[in-house]
């Protein structure tokens, strides 16, 4: 897997760019090959819901409430097996970051039929509390 961390212009947008891994988490490649013959692995197709599913696994440390529900996904595109994500934060300085986007990658790494994962923290327009989901006001006592 590879990682790497550039910044947008200006403060807006930190790109947190991640190549998800050839092979499955058991280390086995997608592709087999068996007596001179490559065998292709059923190719599983990858919804948007099975993505906004399991980023609700993923908890900002500092609040009891996962990130889709916080309204920090921004936006999700899933293509051939490809995601490409925005998420914000709380608040633009939020040192947690690298580690909320980390969480994210290596969660969605783990669904069936993933290639490559893309996660983008933007900042424009900021975060507010209305972006809270009614779960989440319910999570926070909010509602």
């Amino acid at each position: 897997m590879e990682v790497g961390y550039e910044m947008g212009e200006g403060r807006d947008t930190m790109r947190v760019r991640v190549r998800a891994h050839e092979g499955n988490s058991q280390g086995k490649s997608k592709d087999a090959m068996a007596g001179g013959v490559i065998e292709m692995a059923e190719t599983a197709t990858l919804t948007l819901d099975e993505v906004y599913e399991a980023l609700r696994d993923v908890y900002d440390p500092e609040i009891p409430v996962n990130i889709v529900d916080l309204g920090l996904v921004r936006d999700v595109s899933v293509v051939d097996g490809n995601i490409d994500m925005q998420m914000t934060l709380t608040f633009a300085g939020c040192g947690m970051g690298p580690y909320i986007a980390q969480q994210a990658e290596w969660r969605l790494a783990e669904l069936e039929g993933v290639e490559d994962i893309n996660v983008d923290l933007v900042f424009d327009p900021p975060w507010t509390p209305d972006e809270i989901t009614d779960e989440g006001k319910k999570l926070l006592g909010l509602d």
